[in-house]
């Protein structure tokens, strides 16, 4: 029987890297704009017409801690700071949808309106139960 032997290469040879693809900007002029304001947070999503998520912002990530995300001083921030991520893309016209019943509501609506991007329609799409849930059972004294 004879033995063959396999000869190991030294080097491995590294797969060619990839150049990167150059993000283009695509310009947006309408979109919508859903601000979702809890009683801890607000957050405030910018999308194109189709849905496809442009920016977003929230008052915990602008940098508030505790029951002050829940202002409408936090949601007016939050747009502030929505507004310098918009800027590439051109946006000027959205339809707002709001949810949640919190104080950002109010705030982020009025602090859209200062930076200059146009509101088209505001429609309130907080969820309401109609029958809601199961009442708890009547309490033995």
């Amino acid at each position: 029987m004879s033995e063959t032997k396999v000869e190991k290469p030294d080097k491995v040879a590294k797969p060619a890297k990839r150049a990167k693809k150059k993000k283009v900007a695509k310009h947006v002029s309408q979109g919508r704009a859903y601000i979702n304001a809890t009683f801890n947070n607000t957050i405030v999503t910018i999308t194109d017409m189709n849905g496809n998520a442009i920016a977003w912002s929230s008052a915990g990530g602008s940098g508030f801690k505790g029951p002050k995300k829940s202002t409408p001083y936090a949601a007016s921030v939050v747009i502030k700071k929505l507004a310098e991520k918009l800027e590439p893309f051109g946006l000027k016209e959205v339809d707002v949808f709001v949810s949640g019943v919190g104080q950002g509501r109010d705030g982020a609506v009025r602090a859209l309106n200062a930076h200059g991007i146009g509101i088209l329609s505001i429609k309130d799409v907080t969820p309401i139960p109609h029958n809601g849930c199961r009442p708890p059972r009547p309490r033995r004294v």
